[in-house]
């Protein structure tokens, strides 16, 4: 295993001629009065990819590590999420601008429609509206999370512009192959969220802790050279020092063949999903 000092995420184009760094590091359930020492632990080990939402909370602390950081906005690379109750015209630019001044910012790398929300029949007009955003200049890339393959259709053939990613709870018990499959043939990139399963019995599984062993890394280490060697792109979250260098540290833990294979043996399909079903979830 490669030196952590040594470091660094690969770069991944995007459909729209940006690119994004393939592990980035992801604020959910961090309170925003910890998310400014975190986030600057994180990039103290080498992160530049930060993956926050409105619904969060934090995006507050977010900007003031961006501000405190001393790093050059351009060496950056920010994501955050349109809310659901802010879904539909009229409502989108309110809230992007909220977001914006939270974090300090001009402008934010990734806005993306957090939740699909069929029910409410907004996520056609919502995804116009990001459009509109990414005209501005004030948003370089949009994408969508939580998003059927349905929805990314419909949205293509409504709009004609394709999100750059969809990010949806990916995990090895959950590993979305079907629309990993969909996503590549249309040029988007997949985002996991969960990608450690949230800990849930993942962590203790004895064929990843066989594969760890082999490798000399934690579970969680592995677990995120899987989704690096999928191609994922990868936004595992701890407020912990010791394990956010630990999970940078994966970049450098290389798996073979015959354990990508044992990894996609672990897959339960539907019955893997920890999270909400975003062809039925309607919250917030």
């Amino acid at each position: 295993m490669t030196s952590a000092e040594t470091l660094t995420s690969p770069v991944l184009a995007l459909n729209d001629g940006t690119t994004i760094p393939q592990l980035g590091y992801g604020v959910w359930q961090v309170e925003d009065a910890v998310a400014e020492r975190v986030v600057g632990e994180a990039f103290g080990v080498g992160y530049r990819h930060i993956d926050t939402a409105a619904a969060y909370g934090n995006e507050a602390g977010v900007g003031r590590a961006i501000a405190s950081s001393g790093l050059a906005r351009e060496d950056l690379y920010i994501t955050t999420k349109l809310w659901n109750a802010d879904q539909g015209r009229g409502r989108v630019a309110p809230a992007f601008e909220d977001s914006l001044e939270k974090l300090g910012l001009e402008y934010v790398d990734l806005y993306l429609i957090h939740w699909l929300l069929p029910q409410r029949g907004l996520y056609l007009e919502t995804w116009e509206e990001l459009i509109k955003l990414k005209e501005s200049g004030r948003v370089r890339s949009i994408g969508v999370s939580n998003f059927t393959v349905e929805a990314l259709e419909e949205i293509e053939r409504a709009t004609g512009v394709v999100p750059v990613i969809n990010q949806v709870e990916t995990h090895p018990y959950f590993q979305q192959a079907q629309l990993r499959t969909v996503e590549a043939a249309k040029g988007i990139l997949h985002e996991s969220w969960s990608p450690l399963g949230q800990g849930k019995d993942l962590l203790g599984d004895p064929a990843l802790a066989a594969i760890a062993d082999k490798h000399g890394v934690s579970v969680a280490q592995a677990v995120i050279a899987w989704h690096l060697a999928l191609g994922n792109i990868v936004i595992p979250k701890s407020v912990t020092p010791e394990r956010i260098a630990q999970n940078w540290a994966s970049l450098g833990v290389t798996l073979d063949a015959e354990d990508l294979a044992a990894i996609e043996a672990l897959d339960k399909g539907a019955a893997g999903r920890i999270g909400p079903d975003p062809a039925t979830a309607d919250h917030g």
